[in-house]
């Protein structure tokens, strides 16, 4: 899975090749494929020139570039909607190699807590990422509030991490070494992946706190 390797391999198809990765990992139950390090490794590769989708216009071609991985996210979201809505629940049931229920499980439990905000901090969270749009649709999700937050995420998501990958590549020296050593450019993934999943969890924290502490004091006015 080393963006380099295909990079070597298969040249400026290799942008589209991403696409298609982006596209299924979105939605049709194939969660191993890396789309944060696709979208990082191609911001890369455009501040590098090493890609460029329209010939001598690297600028157009990031913001080419972010559309269409946009469009391929959000369909993505929109196939494994409709999967989970014609299947249903026996889906969400089935334990195989790659479809394991305890996948399934953890992202009802994660779209249950965050709701509407699912459909985007899920864009930052492996497997939930896959999941989360057949668990909207085995929850008969309204059609259009789906649309809605899966291309809010969608956006956020690849705008947030190409661009992140376009800035640092445009680092001297920064951008040529993460180029060449792409397995510390998955490490800032990763790092920068966390921050809307902490933001959550210290939310709802303090929110769980709050109320805990609701009945004492409520309590402490009466005796006084």
């Amino acid at each position: 899975m080393d963006p380099n390797w295909w990079l070597a391999e298969f040249g400026q198809e290799f942008f589209w090749i991403s696409v298609a990765m982006i596209f299924v990992e979105c939605g049709l139950l194939f969660p191993f494929l890396p789309g944060d390090t696709l979208l990082f490794a191609m911001g890369l590769f455009f501040a590098t020139d090493r890609i460029d989708v329209l010939v001598d216009n690297n600028g157009l071609s990031l913001l080419f570039g972010m559309l269409i991985f946009g469009a391929a996210a959000v369909l993505g979201n929109v196939a494994g909607y409709e999967i989970g809505r014609a299947i249903g629940p026996p889906l969400t049931q089935r334990d195989g190699r790659i479809l394991k229920k305890k996948y399934f499980d953890k992202t009802t439990e994660f779209f249950d807590k965050h709701g509407n905000k699912a459909l985007v901090i899920g864009r930052f969270v492996p497997f939930v990422r896959t999941y989360v749009t057949v668990v909207a649709g085995v929850a008969s999700m309204e059609r259009r509030r789906f649309l809605t937050w899966s291309a809010v995420g969608a956006a956020f998501w690849v705008l947030s991490i190409t661009m992140l990958g376009y800035f640092l590549g445009n680092v001297p020296k920064v951008g040529p070494f993460l180029s060449d050593n792409i397995d510390f450019a998955i490490l800032a993934i990763l790092l920068f992946s966390v921050i809307p999943v902490a933001y959550e969890w210290l939310k709802h924290r303090r929110e769980a706190a709050a109320r805990t502490a609701a009945p004492t004091a409520s309590g402490s006015d009466v005796e006084i």
